[in-house]
């Protein structure tokens, strides 16, 4: 199956973000820029973290490298640019920095192994991804680093590549359950067109959690959920419609309200990378009523799973296709390992 000719026809910039370390992002991504070597697609190349070493430079154990076709745009810092086995040809010193030097924008001028690494601000990723298509590139892939799922936050790309596995969970079962509650929530329902919209994005720029009440907001001197659930109960009244939280959304934000006010209010998200509840938790409070909303949701363009765990336990990877591809029936799972 060629993922990539697929996801060319509706994509520009496609962000890979793992669930967890060892999930096979890495993987991923090589899986794709072999595609593109095969359909000689040109591929931009960049990393919220840094990708393509031997090993890992947390927990030092071997990182499958990242090699570069002829022609590809990638992203370098100044301090990994001498440690290329390909050849690089330096077209832009970009105004971005990170921790290991300024970023440059490259073009692979011989077939090697690179080192990747781009900018640390979401922002300057989206203008990166324009300058790399500027130059040439057909799509450009982002490797998000395993602590920056915000690299999946709309408007960074198009849509996002879940990389998920056995890395999660003994069981396959479980594995399956935490890939499709990251779904689920990257697709939850945007708000509706409406007053009440217009007005949480009027005053989204507070970075406070702000009330809807009688089409009125009310903001409160608090920007996220966590801890804050006694003091949303006190405000929520009969009049409140939606609580909108600029900030993370957990488990505590919820826990104090009581079960009637629950039910009576929409919660309002800027997307689905602020919620920080597990799967069981999240089936508990939406079958006691709790109602959820985000200003945008997050695209799922493909699935990939890695049925290896560095504890040296696996599945079978057929069951684990097949099972994760029932799951979720619409979404294209592929098996990156195989």
């Amino acid at each position: 199956m060629y993922l990539l000719e697929e996801l060319s026809r509706k994509y520009k910039r496609i962000s890979i973000v793992g669930m967890a370390k060892n999930a096979g992002k890495t993987t991923a991504l090589n899986y794709l820029i072999e595609e593109a070597m095969d359909e000689g697609l040109t591929l931009g190349i960049t990393s919220t973290g840094r990708d393509g070493e031997g090993t890992d430079v947390v927990t030092g154990t071997d990182k499958p490298r990242v090699f570069l076709d002829t022609g590809t745009i990638v992203s370098v810092p100044t301090q990994l640019y001498d440690l290329a086995d390909a050849g690089l040809e330096i077209l832009k010193m970009t105004d971005y920095s990170s921790s290991l030097g300024q970023i440059m924008l490259c073009r692979v001028a011989s077939s090697g192994y690179v080192q990747v690494a781009g900018p640390v601000i979401n922002a300057n990723h989206i203008e990166l991804c324009e300058e790399m298509l500027a130059l040439g590139a057909r799509m450009v892939l982002i490797d998000g680093a395993i602590d920056r799922k915000s690299i999946a936050a709309p408007g960074t790309s198009d849509a996002i590549i879940l990389s998920t596995g056995a890395v999660l969970s003994r069981k396959m079962a479980k594995v399956v359950e935490e890939t499709v509650h990251t779904v689920t929530l990257y697709r939850l329902p945007v708000l509706e067109e409406g007053r009440e919209r217009e007005l949480i994005e009027e005053h989204a720029a507070q970075d406070k959690i702000i009330l809807i009440k009688e089409g009125r907001p009310v903001s409160l001197e608090v920007s996220t959920g966590l801890g804050a659930g006694s003091l949303l109960d006190g405000e929520i009244d009969e009049l409140t419609t939606h609580v909108f939280v600029p900030g993370a959304f957990t488990a505590s934000a919820v826990a104090d309200i009581n079960i009637k006010k629950l039910r009576h209010v929409t919660f309002v998200l800027k997307d689905p990378t602020k919620i920080f509840i597990g799967a069981t938790l999240w089936s508990r409070l939406k079958k006691k009523g709790m109602n959820v909303r985000v200003l945008e949701n997050i695209e799922v363009a493909a699935i990939t799973v890695n049925p290896t765990a560095p504890a040296g336990y696996r599945f079978d990877h057929k069951e684990l296709v097949d099972a994760m591809q029932k799951a979720v029936p619409d979404i294209p799972v592929i098996d990156v390992m195989l």
